[in-house]
């Protein structure tokens, strides 16, 4: 899991270049937006229900704000894929142009099979965390490890895929992400954890993406091995 670490460590060394600054920004702009976006989703419904009547009007005004923090950080993270791919490009370039310079021109999969596969990840998982969700409310312990272990497999799968369909064919990047699924989903489990933790939650789209950046990049070892 050494090649895990090192990537986890080397963006927080980047965060203060000129070129990484602009997309963490950027990121980090998109992240508050759509995490308001979320509060406000969830604070309307939460208010709808609680202006009827019956048990769940009445178990709604119980939750309160808890469960509007709750509803936002859960649907947070198949945002977080979706944000990523607004700039994982510009974000990959950085990272690669400090730590892995000589590569050549990026020329993997087509745009359109990049986002189709973005696409489907994304819906994958919200559809996902929807059908937990219930669960997660009754039974919170039990949603809280199911979520998570979704959101690993998501969030990972997800943010490789986009890293290294830059520069392989989707059959390609499925294989070399099949090969190397126990970093993938190691990775992708901190990251899923770092995401339902308000404030760190907003750095995980651009943070997560060159952690990966530098997965695809490195061997098991740690040690840099370029890809064409």
């Amino acid at each position: 899991m050494k090649a895990v670490a090192t990537s986890l460590a080397l963006p927080l060394r980047q965060i203060t270049d000129p070129g990484f600054r602009a997309p963490l920004l950027k990121g980090l702009g998109l992240s508050i937006l759509a995490f308001a976006g979320l509060a406000f989703l969830a604070d309307w419904g939460v208010g709808v229900l609680a202006g009827g009547e019956g048990w769940l009007a009445t178990l709604a005004g119980l939750l309160g704000g808890a469960l509007v923090l709750v509803l936002s950080v859960w649907l947070f993270v198949p945002v977080l894929l979706a944000l990523t791919s607004l700039f994982l490009d510009d974000v990959a370039e950085a990272v690669e142009r400090r730590f892995y310079p000589g590569l050549p021109e990026a020329r993997g999969a087509s745009l359109a099979a990049q986002v189709w596969a973005g696409l489907r990840m994304s819906l994958r998982l919200l559809a996902l965390s929807l059908v937990i969700l219930p669960l997660g409310l009754v039974a919170p312990p039990v949603g809280v490890v199911l979520f998570w272990a979704v959101a690993a497999v998501s969030v990972g799968y997800g943010l490789f895929d986009g890293v290294a369909q830059r520069r392989l064919p989707v059959a390609e990047a499925n294989l070399l992400r099949r090969a190397r699924r126990t970093e993938v989903l190691a990775l992708g489990g901190a990251l899923a954890a770092l995401a339902v933790v308000p404030v760190a939650n907003l750095l995980v789209p651009v943070l997560g993406t060159a952690a990966m950046t530098h997965l695809f990049h490195r061997r098991a070892d740690g040690t840099p091995a370029p890809r064409a």
